[in-house]
């Protein structure tokens, strides 16, 4: 039996509890610029913006000043933003992983479609990674990785009758990202690039049968009131927002600026956005099905649809004959070694090439 997430979490917990006001008091003066996620989803506003822009400066002292703003606001898709934060055009940047897989393909291996389908163990995938993706910022992006946390779990919004994972094949159905795609691809329908901001238009006109997204995100954004069912499998993961450093803004600072902020990161916004997932997945249901509490607003009456273990075995065998094969001829060796001595090692798979 899993351990509830907050118990997993402990851990992180009990090193930060050691850092504190008493060693603010001397740390140096300090100006960073962050770039993060979407200015209208629950992350930013309930967590990001609260974090960087208060919080911290309250925790230093004073000492560390943080100017918040999101890639969205800056006329950004999200995608350009590891470029940009490579070059220094800003201190830190946050998008979700899923974007800038061109550029970078080892980050599709830390949200992989079904691989987990709860916080808990989402959270373990993601840590185990952590190291790997250091890298990869490192190498690919002139980047220190500073946090990983997700959206609510990406499941499925249909304005068509289904029943089962099964009834997916044969649809059109908006993607999350690149091995999302794939793994419908897979299941026999066809995965769909469309901007996120237009896929409520085409629910209701039927250029699309299906989307993916979290559960909240589309009720926020009023996807229940264009589609019927809700398959509330992860089939697009967990949409990790992954932040970062660049790295000759990182080795600029006072080693007790970089101790300071990666306590911090870990104990007040790292913790609570992962126990916030779990929440929020639920609550978004809720709201999309009217079956639970809404607190949000008026509940939607969406079908939800039973995930049967058959789906999830189903999902899981095509994750490994079809998915992770593609994503492991996309990297190199090296790559799908680590991928397997971490994230396979916790969920009983083998990339191979």
């Amino acid at each position: 039996m899993q351990k509830p997430l907050a118990a997993l979490l402990a851990g992180v917990a009990l090193t930060a509890l050691t850092a504190g006001t008493a060693w603010s008091q001397d740390l140096p003066d300090t100006q960073l610029t962050f770039v993060g996620s979407w200015s209208g989803l629950s992350l930013h506003r309930n967590f990001e913006r609260p974090f960087w822009g208060e919080h911290i400066p309250e925790a230093s002292g004073g000492a560390i000043q943080v100017e918040v703003t999101t890639f969205d606001q800056m006329g950004l898709g999200g995608s350009e933003v590891y470029r940009l934060l490579s070059n220094g055009v800003f201190d830190m940047g946050a998008t979700v992983a899923d974007y800038t897989v061109e550029d970078s393909p080892e980050l599709e291996g830390l949200d992989m479609p079904i691989i987990a389908p709860d916080a808990e163990l989402a959270w373990k995938i993601a840590e185990s990674y952590k190291p790997a993706l250091d890298r990869a910022f490192h190498e690919r992006f002139n980047s220190k990785l500073i946090s990983v946390v997700p959206y609510p779990a990406q499941v499925v919004f249909c304005n068509t009758e289904i029943n089962s994972l099964a009834d997916l094949a044969g649809k059109q159905i908006r993607a999350s990202g690149r091995t999302t795609a794939e793994f419908l691809e897979a299941l026999g329908a066809e995965g769909i690039t469309l901007n996120y901001a237009e896929v409520p238009g085409a629910l209701q006109r039927g250029v699309v049968d299906c989307a993916v997204t979290g559960s909240l995100s589309g009720y926020s954004s009023g996807w229940h009131e264009v589609s019927t069912h809700l398959l509330p499998l992860p089939i697009g993961g967990w949409d990790h927002v992954v932040t970062a450093m660049n790295l000759n803004k990182w080795e600029s600072l006072d080693p007790a600026i970089q101790e300071f902020l990666m306590q911090e990161v870990a104990e007040n916004f790292e913790r609570p956005v992962w126990e916030s997932a779990v929440k929020e997945s639920e609550e978004g249901i809720a709201c999309l099905t009217g079956q639970g509490e809404c607190t949000r607003g008026d509940a939607g009456s969406m079908v939800l649809v039973e995930v049967t273990e058959e789906d999830f075995e189903r999902g899981k065998q095509l994750l490994a004959d079809e998915v992770l094969p593609r994503w492991a001829a996309r990297v190199d060796q090296e790559w799908v070694d680590l991928w397997n001595e971490t994230i396979g090692a916790k969920v009983e798979l083998t990339a191979t090439r």
